[in-house]
């Protein structure tokens, strides 16, 4: 009897140790899952923050820089709305109402700069009707003033662009090779200094000087009296255009007559673009 009773117990504590055992590995095994999704909800938490943290950043550097800019009128807020950059029209924002911009200084500081509108301009579009001589910077300024409508402002602007000196910085510095019209700003100088030269060559072939300056290479000569030498070199040391003399052969051809022989270069400067990037961000763990 007493053995039939120990038996009992143990085949009872057996069960209950089973019992145990199954309850344990179910606990691991909900606790194991809990664990896991917790794991990815605190990487997917992670991941959302960084990409809307990078979001808000992207969205700040846009705002300033259209700020900055003076593309649109200023925000409401810190940041444009879309409701904002949908009604964005640059060609009917007035200069006056985005100060300290970079599209104010360009066109109310720069473009009326008194010296560098001293500089001829010589084409049609630049002569006023009104007056039939080239506009001053007070009468562009005047017709931007006076425009009524998107059509009128963007006239005036693009009047302030060719005819102020906005007009003389690009001649100075232009931005593509050009060789023909290098060619034809160095017979300029000869008409201005009342000499036709036989010839001008410009090489076809640029050189890079610097990450952003290219140069070409060019050369003339001139054989005439030395007063009309003198206002030849006068007239090439005043031009807009940046060029700089490598060598010159300077030889008597008679009492009164001289013959100059120049190597020179010109510049011009790469157009700088701006793009948008993209930018990656992967959940930790990702390939890349």
């Amino acid at each position: 009897m007493a053995k039939e009773v120990a038996i009992s117990k143990r085949a009872k504590i057996t069960e209950a140790q089973e019992y145990m055992i199954f309850s344990v590995l179910i606990a691991a095994l909900f606790f194991g899952a809990a664990l896991a999704l917790t794991l990815h909800f605190i990487e997917q938490i992670s991941f959302n923050t960084e990409v809307i943290m990078a979001e808000e950043e992207a969205i700040v550097k846009y705002s300033d820089a259209i700020k900055t800019s003076g593309i649109c009128q200023a925000p409401k807020g810190s940041i444009y709305s879309d409701e904002e950059l949908k009604k964005c029209d640059p060609d009917s924002i007035e200069v006056s109402s985005i100060p300290n911009t970079l599209r104010y200084n360009i066109l109310k500081n720069l473009a009326s700069n008194e010296e560098l509108n001293s500089v001829a301009r010589e084409t049609s579009s630049c002569i006023n009707p009104k007056t039939n001589k080239n506009y001053t910077y007070a009468e562009l300024e005047e017709n931007y003033d006076n425009a009524t409508s998107s059509s009128e402002l963007k006239t005036a602007v693009q009047l302030i662009k060719i005819c102020s000196s906005l007009r003389v910085i690009s001649d100075a510095l232009p931005s593509s090779k050009n060789s023909e019209a290098l060619g034809a700003s160095i017979n300029k100088i000869f008409n201005d200094s009342d000499y036709a030269p036989e010839s001008i060559s410009v090489s076809s072939d640029s050189t890079k000087v610097s990450e952003t300056l290219n140069s070409l290479s060019y050369s003339f000569n001139v054989e005439s009296d030395f007063e009309t030498a003198l206002k030849v070199l006068t007239n090439i040391e005043r031009s807009i255009r940046e060029f700089d003399i490598s060598s010159a052969t300077i030889s008597w051809e008679s009492d009164i007559s001289l013959s100059l022989q120049f190597q020179a270069t010109a510049y011009y400067i790469n157009p700088i673009t701006i793009s948008e990037t993209t930018k990656t961000i992967k959940p930790k763990g990702a390939s890349k």
